[in-house]
């Protein structure tokens, strides 16, 4: 670049220097000191969710992005890429950019959500449901915050503030000589995966005494849902139900083992993906179980299916059902049976029923027991939420198993395996020793390692493919205390698809530090004025040096 800029001086000085120097000098001085744009910064972006249901489309409809920074103080944001922290972030200021047609939404959120007001999680927590009501062409994306992503946002936001409180000359200096943020998106456009596969995991333990025995089953769903899938770890909804599940699989294969404890009831485990997708994964299941086969444990002498559902909090117990049950009955016991022990053991839990009717006019149901209601199979969902409608079900904010108290999560567990227990050995007197030695064997540390393990990783269904490490390490869990574990899987109907996944859930976005067009504008005016009054002296040069020349010699004389 050097050399270049000697050749240059060289051929000037050789030349005519005045028309050479007036020239030449800018175009030298671009050459050596030039304004090229400089990467900021590249960070990991997580795309909001994108998904089919029943044939109508959820969430952000584009992966896109290629459009300047600004701020909500912003007076215009049409064709910009908002950037807001969780802190200020909202519905309504969401609703304002995509009603100015903004470019795309980021939200950045941060490491620890600990750190952030209980008000402020709670808000969001609310908001989450209303970004995906509706689907919007907009690019919505949310992002971990960092030192340069928030520095990005300070910059953004004080350019932003300034034009909107600053005189119009300021407004125009400013904007001339700021900085700004161009972000770029690495990915492509999204698009729909397809032959995905939704994978549930099955075992049973085999009662004793006969055939035709009655069968419980006892069913949670693994998948986690959230704005965004890879913020999804669903640490209570529904990491706490699997992990419930798969500990009383693990108690009760211990009492299954010994031929003393060895009781007349098939007890069916039932690990189902797609919960969060309509429960596509037991929908599929009880077809294959009830529609498609000839000897099934479903078909016959059900006493009842027990699913589990956010059990990790609170002193609040709630058995959800679609029908009361009748009495006399295998699921009247224990719900009597779980009357009686939090009342006589645990006084700190209230527990009630929460009766619900079955609403097929609604895209999507409201507990995972109505699909086996549908089926007529009696089932109830058991739960510390007392409506399907909590926010906690559906939140990203939902993350970290600290978040859980792992003593009411043992205690809720310990409580459904008491009552379990009650009905399966039906009250004998040997109820008191089988209760002593379950609840003796039942683990807190396991509970927690488990769980811990769950949400090590997202768990949102687009992302648990039928080859995961999830699915491989639960099949291998299930498999130490169950028999026949075996895998189901479920796909769209391609003519019909009752659901559809996208793509690019993930991106890299880059942050490009760059001037603002309007000073591409303001520097070409500049150069046209330039080349215009050097065009003039060049076509007026003998005036002008004649003039010069007389100006020189009169101060001579003097």
């Amino acid at each position: 670049m050097f050399e270049e800029a000697s050749e240059v001086f060289d051929n000037m000085f050789k030349g005519s220097f005045p028309l050479t120097f007036i020239v030449f000098i800018p175009a030298v001085l671009l050459l050596v000191s030039p304004l090229p744009t400089e990467a900021a910064h590249e960070f990991t972006v997580y795309r909001m969710q994108q998904y089919d249901l029943q044939g109508q489309a959820y969430g952000t409809r584009n992966a896109m992005l290629n459009t300047e920074a600004r701020t909500v103080e912003a007076d215009v944001l049409s064709r910009r890429c908002v950037i807001m922290r969780l802190a200020e972030f909202s519905f309504e200021k969401f609703q304002e950019a995509i009603r100015q047609s903004a470019g795309a939404v980021v939200v950045i959120l941060p490491q620890n959500m600990s750190t952030m007001p209980q008000d402020v999680i709670q808000q969001f927590m609310e908001i989450e449901p209303e970004l995906l009501a509706t689907e919007t062409i907009v690019p919505v994306y949310f992002a971990l915050e960092d030192d340069e992503l928030l520095s990005i946002h300070d910059q953004t936001k004080a350019a932003s503030v300034s034009q909107g409180t600053a005189s119009a000359a300021e407004v125009l200096i400013h904007t001339a000589t700021a900085n700004g943020f161009q972000m770029v998106t690495s990915g492509a456009q999204s698009k729909a995966i397809s032959d995905w596969a939704v994978t549930s995991l099955e075992g049973r333990l085999t009662g004793l005494g006969g055939e035709d025995l009655p069968t419980i089953a006892i069913v949670a769903h693994y998948d986690s849902f959230g704005v965004a899938p890879w913020l999804s770890y669903g640490a209570d909804s529904n990491g706490s139900g699997v992990a419930a599940l798969l500990e009383l699989a693990r108690l009760f294969s211990r009492l299954y083992t010994y031929k003393r404890t060895h009781a007349a009831y098939n007890i069916l485990f039932f690990v189902s993906g797609g919960g969060k997708f309509n429960y596509q994964g037991t929908k599929r299941w009880l077809e294959d179980n009830l529609d498609h086969t000839d000897s099934s444990l479903l078909q016959d002498n059900v006493a009842f299916v027990l699913c589990l559902d956010t059990m990790g909090n609170n002193n609040d117990l709630y058995l959800h059902v679609s029908k009361p049950p009748k009495e006399a009955t295998p699921q009247h016991a224990f719900l009597r049976d779980l009357e009686m022990v939090t009342s006589s053991q645990y006084k700190e839990v209230k527990f009630s029923m929460v009766h619900k009717k079955i609403n097929l006019a609604e895209d999507m149901l409201a507990w995972e027991h109505e699909r086996f209601g549908i089926r007529r199979l009696p089932a109830f969902t058991m739960s510390h939420l007392e409506s399907h409608k909590s926010s906690l079900r559906t939140t990203v904010m939902d993350v970290s198993p600290s978040l859980i108290d792992i003593q009411k999560l043992s205690r809720n567990t310990r409580i459904i395996a008491e009552a379990l227990a009650r009905v399966i050995y039906n009250l004998t007197e040997k109820v008191r020793s089988v209760l002593l030695l379950l609840l003796h064997q039942l683990q807190e540390d396991q509970l927690s390692s488990v769980l811990d393990w769950l949400t090590t990783q997202p768990r949102a269904a687009q992302l648990v493919d039928k080859d995961s490490s999830l699915i491989a390490t639960m099949e291998y869990y299930m498999s130490r205390y169950l028999k026949d574990v075996k895998r189901h899987h479920v796909k769209a109907d391609k003519r019909d698809p009752e659901f559809v996944f996208y793509d690019q859930l993930k991106q890299t976005m880059n942050a490009y530090r760059v001037k603002p067009a309007i000073f591409d504008l303001l520097l070409a005016l500049c150069i046209a004025a330039y080349l215009a009054v050097t065009y003039f002296v060049a076509q007026n040069f003998g005036f002008f040096y004649n003039t010069v020349r007389r100006i020189t010699l009169k101060q001579k004389q003097h």
